[in-house]
């Protein structure tokens, strides 16, 4: 019988207890007189006598219910000297049973169990190996100091035992031991170096967890095991991984240089093994002037890789913090994905992975844009989730998305969750500081929620609005003034504190309304709360200061009724203030400076985010999440200057042997192992393809995609099939592991690069900016595109729609199919506007999109007459245009195309999206636009992209004012070395923007701009009919305009604006008989009239 049935055998056992009384011969009728008072007593009488028999089946079946008991969580101590009895049994089922109960109990009964000791001893003898750990593990847990000299005799005899599973429970021991005396440190230190040499992944988790506990501080014992660890890691139980991670990530920040430095350039083909000589090493550091990874230092990265796609979110989690810490930033990047995939876990799960994410997000933003629908908020989430989520999508607003993540937070504002729904404001609130484009939109946005019936909500609305105001109270006088308005209807008190303390504030802006608001507060005064009370009686005192010829009066009314009020703190306050303001022969000296007190300008204060200094902790601790240092927190230490010496971690590495695990449960199956990540059988199917010469991507890229394409899948089969013994063929030595990890680096760069003219390159490639302009999120290699599946894919379409545009872009195919490869994906994602950048500029109300306003008390963007609506196109094509090709630029590509929406920098620019592309063998650094032509051209330049690395993409937006003109805009495209001149020049149709007019406004607009504002010709058509959706298509593929509905089949209208100057513009096409037709432009701008009409003709003349 094994063990595994005797330890689950619960349900049986529980059964088996409830039926005890029939069925032994000992249970006997008395049970009724005692009636139901004495069922727990009669049951466990019954399991004693079972234990006291001569018969082993009863003592079995007796202990099975024992520990079916301890399973159920019920107290079976009072059993303690029965079982105690049975531990010298000779039955080793029975023996394995006992000594699972002592070890539950022996810390409780510890007197009958050192009775017993001498038994311990014998069993640690055992020739069987479970009786082995038992006994040690028994013997751990009788916690009595006079026993400590037997425990540390037994750990290292157990330290040295053939069987790692026993070698697995002294190190456990060593724990127990040193928590019960310190004073044997020394002697558990020899134990645990012994135990860091072992080479079995079934003791390696178990002894670095004892040297976490016991001596965190002694990184000598790790230099020369260091090797090994990392390649063991992939065979090691989860738990144990995650121990081992968390030790490298604190010893690797002690023992390697900082590859965040300043300036640092990478030089990953330096094709130096571990075990050079030191003289080599000494040249190597003379010459070296970048910064050369050390060689360890790689290794730990990419052994650690793999791990994320475990399926414990431990695991994950652990690698994705030693990323953060450790990695180079421009390959931070590779844990994003399966971060994101951790939030389908339990909402316990999601919440750390969350907090994390949001430390991360406010350093990286470009780490996380990519996936921001993964953070948008559910009905079904808990309101802690909900407010991390809200949190990360303020971290990760830029002027980009801004216009998106602003609709979102609409939606928010109506949550029947009061306290989701108040952060959410002040999440609004934070967007409009970061982010000065948006503030006057955000401001107008709470001012209408102001009218909101839900208390909370205004509260949290005048509370964000003070603060925002506070930043530049000139410009908002008039917000002010309706502040003062609802004021009557404004309940809750910190928000009728907050309105008093803008009128106090800035009483001087507003001088008529601040005295009559200060003679509402007199009348109701008694009856306020003591919050408003106080900032009633500062309001009188600023009043009293700057207009006291109105106040005077109210002020003193007010002070004599502060001056009876039942808190002393109001008391007090108006003691003081009369004091301050009314001068008398008592007040002194203060009396001259009271306006400089009460009136001096006050700092607006900073909106910041709550997860601002988390990062002075480290991930994934429990000290990150409290936000406060635990006991037991070990902090990372700083990179040191100048690395320690890198030999002491040569070692004579002897190929791990697979060892004799005991099989605790069914037996695993051996042929799944075969390939577990193993780098020797991904080598030689990478060279198999390339010597195949084939240039296909899907296969040249197979023998990377095991570990490069980071399948999210969550019951990946690979994982399934892991077992301690794979350690043989994962990591047969670290000189082997070395070389392997050069050798790969060159091939996936050649592997990489003959898919690259289809899809772009990997996000760890390309590093994005802080300032967001990151590079096109993208699968982490060409082939995870095309072989990925499962659960990845809803990750990888979102990725894929913030892609789209830029893809398209890239390729240098037909129009054509462009078109068609937009309007697939736009089937399977949500609109693609939410995720192109498509910001609006607050202010300007006529430049709005449509699809953010809202009849929501929610943030209206917009206060424009349904008459006349800027709206979105209802069809873009997309057409790219060269603007520096890779010859001139010395392998820096530019390509620009016009995105068709609002411009966020200002309403008066056209929007134009910038793909940048290095196809240079280096890194390209601070691309920037410089000189411009003509001097005085207004052109929102994108920010500084610092760093591009080879094979990179990155897409950048910027505003150019081009003044209702087709003139091209002259400008030179720079970086750290050169300056090229390019110019982007506009089609007239792309100098528009969609207006949205019925047919009655259309032709009453049109009759006010006939004469010398009317331009007409008659065109011939390709076809006779042609229908009205390809004619709708032609025109739009044209021009920027909207399409107004027409009552007669015969015409077409469109209507839209010009961007610079807002002038009408509209076009009607009239089909005549046959195949002619007219077509009308009206517009004051004759000669953009002219022009518009000559590329209409052309298009018409293919519909």
């Amino acid at each position: 019988m094994s063990s595994t049935v005797l330890y689950n055998d619960q349900g049986g056992a529980e059964a088996g207890v409830e039926a005890g009384q029939e069925n032994t011969p000992t249970s006997s009728s008395t049970g009724a007189a005692f009636g139901l008072f004495s069922a727990d007593f009669k049951k466990n009488e019954d399991l004693k006598e079972m234990l006291e028999s001569n018969k082993e089946s009863l003592k079995l079946e007796a202990m099975k219910r024992v520990v079916g008991l301890i399973a159920k969580g019920k107290n079976a101590s009072e059993l303690f000297p029965a079982v105690v009895k049975n531990v010298a049994s000779k039955n080793i089922e029975l023996k394995k049973l006992v000594y699972v109960y002592l070890v539950r109990y022996a810390e409780e009964q510890q007197d009958l169990a050192l009775l017993s000791i001498s038994t311990f001893q014998r069993a640690l003898k055992d020739p069987n190996q479970f009786i082995r750990a038992s006994a040690l593990r028994v013997l751990s847990s009788i916690r009595v100091p006079i026993i400590v000299p037997i425990m540390m005799l037994a750990i290292k005899e157990a330290a040295a035992d053939l069987s790692p599973y026993v070698r697995k429970t002294s190190a456990h021991a060593i724990q127990k031991l040193y928590s019960l005396d310190p004073d044997q440190k020394e002697q558990l230190i020899e134990v645990i170096e012994k135990l860091l040499k072992d080479r079995s992944t079934l003791v390696a988790g178990s002894v670095v967890m004892a040297f976490e506990e016991v001596c965190p501080d002694r990184i000598v014992l790790i230099h020369k095991n260091f090797r090994k660890l990392c390649n063991l890691l992939v065979d090691v139980e989860e738990w144990g991984q995650v121990v081992i991670i968390s030790m490298l990530t604190r010893y690797a920040r002690t023992q390697f240089t900082s590859p965040w430095k300043e300036g640092a350039t990478f030089d990953e083909n330096n094709d130096k093994t571990f075990y050079d000589s030191d003289t080599e090493e000494k040249k190597d550091e003379q010459e070296a002037k970048p910064y050369v990874m050390d060689p360890d230092h790689r290794l730990l990265l990419r052994n650690t890789k793999p791990l994320l796609q475990s399926r414990n979110t431990a695991v994950v989690m652990s690698v994705a913090q030693l990323y953060w810490h450790l990695a180079p930033k421009h390959e931070v990047s590779v844990v994003t994905k399966s971060l994101v995939r951790l939030l389908r876990s339990h909402r316990e799960v999601q919440y750390i992975v969350l907090q994390n994410i949001a430390t991360m997000s406010i350093q990286r933003k470009g780490m996380f844009e990519p996936f921001m629908k993964s953070f948008y908020v559910r009905s079904t989430d808990a309101t802690h989730i909900k407010t991390l989520k809200l949190e990360i999508l303020t971290n990760l607003a830029n002027e980009a998305n801004i216009s998106t993540i602003l609709r979102e937070f609409q939606t928010y504002v109506k949550s029947q969750d009061k306290a989701f729904a108040a952060a959410t404001i002040q999440a609004i609130g934070r967007c409009a500081t970061n982010i000065s484009e948006v503030t006057d939109t955000c401001l107008n946005g709470l001012v209408l929620l102001l009218s909101n019936r839900d208390e909370t909500v205004v509260a949290e609305s005048v509370v964000v609005i003070k603060k925002l105001l506070q930043t530049q109270p000139t410009q908002h006088c008039e917000i002010i003034k309706h502040m003062a308005k609802l004021f009557d209807n404004i309940t809750v008190p910190m928000a009728r504190a907050s309105i008093l303390w803008l009128m106090g504030e800035y009483c001087e802006r507003v001088p008529k309304i601040a005295p009559d608001v200060l003679r509402k507060m007199a009348k109701s005064f008694t009856a306020e709360e003591d919050i408003v009370k106080l900032q009633t009686v500062n309001l009188a005192a600023k009043l009293y200061l700057t207009n006291s010829k109105q106040t005077k009066l109210l002020t003193q009314y007010i002070l004599n009724l502060g001056k009876y009020d039942q808190n002393y703190d109001i008391r007090d306050r108006t003691r003081f203030i009369r004091q301050l303001i009314v001068p008398n022969e008592k007040s002194g000296a203060l009396n001259k400076y009271a306006r400089r007190i009460l009136l001096a300008p006050k700092p607006a204060p900073v909106l910041e985010s709550a997860f601002k200094d988390r990062d002075r902790f480290q991930l994934g601790t429990l000290s990150h999440s409290l936000n406060t240092k635990a006991t037991g927190y070990q902090e990372l230490s700083d990179w040191p200057e100048v690395a320690p010496d890198q030999s002491v971690r040569n070692v004579e590495v002897i190929e791990p042997i697979k060892e004799w695990a005991p099989t605790v449960g069914k037996a695993k199956k051996t042929k799944s192992d075969e390939k577990f990540y193993s780098d020797d059988e991904e080598e030689k199917e990478e060279e198999g393809s390339e010597s195949s010469g084939s240039e296909d991507s899907s296969s040249s890229s197979s023998g990377s995609s095991s570990e490069e394409s980071a399948s999210e899948s969550e019951e990946s089969s690979s994982e399934s099939g892991k077992t301690s013994g794979d350690s043989g063929q994962s990591s047969s030595g670290s000189e082997k592991s070395s070389s392997e990890s050069e050798s790969e680096q060159k091939k996936k760069k050649k592997t990489k690069k003959a898919p690259q003219k289809k899809s772009k390159p990997t996000a760890e490639e390309s590093d994005s900016d802080e300032n967001g302009n990151g590079p096109v999120p993208q699968a982490s290699s060409s082939s995870s595109e095309s072989s990925s599946s499962g659960s990845e894919s809803d990750i990888e379409d979102e990725s894929d729609s913030d892609s789209a545009v830029p893809q398209k872009k890239k390729s240098d195919a037909k129009p054509k199919p462009k078109v068609e490869v937009k309007t697939k994906k736009e089937v399977s994602l949500l609109d693609l506007d939410d995720f192109s950048p498509a910001p609006t500029n607050a202010p300007m109300s006529s430049v709005i999109s449509s699809s953010l306003l809202s009849d929501l008390e929610g943030l209206s963007l917009s206060n424009v007459s349904s008459t006349m609506q800027v709206t979105t196109p209802s069809f873009g094509p997309v057409k790219s245009y060269d603007l520096l090709h890779h010859m001139t630029g010395k392998g820096l590509s530019a390509k620009y195309h016009f995105p068709r929406q609002p411009c966020l920098y200002e309403p008066s620019m056209v929007s134009v999206q910038v793909t940048l592309t290095n196809s240079s063998d280096h890194s390209l650094e601070e691309i920037h636009i410089g000189d411009r032509s003509p001097a005085g051209l207004n052109i929102h330049c994108f920010n500084t992209v610092e760093r591009l690395e080879q094979e990179a993409s990155v897409t950048v937006s910027m505003g150019i004012d081009f003044s209702d003109s087709t003139q091209a805009a002259n400008f030179q495209l720079c970086t750290k070395e050169d300056q090229f001149s390019v110019s982007i020049q506009p089609a007239v149709g792309e100098l528009l923007m969609p207006s949205s007019l019925n047919e009655q406004d259309f032709c009453k607009e049109q009759g006010k701009l006939l004469g010398m504002n009317e331009t007409s010709a008659t065109i011939t058509m390709a076809t006779a009919n042609t229908p009205s959706q390809a004619i709708n298509k032609q025109v739009l593929s044209v021009a920027n305009v909207g399409v107004v509905s027409s009552s007669q089949n015969n015409m077409h209208r469109f209507a839209g604006r010009t961007i610079s100057s807002s002038a009408l513009v509209l076009v009607s096409l009239e089909l005549k008989e046959s195949s002619s037709a007219l077509l009308t432009i009206n517009t004051e701008k004759s000669v953009m009239a002219s022009m518009l009409l000559r590329d209409l003709k052309q298009a018409l003349a293919q519909a």
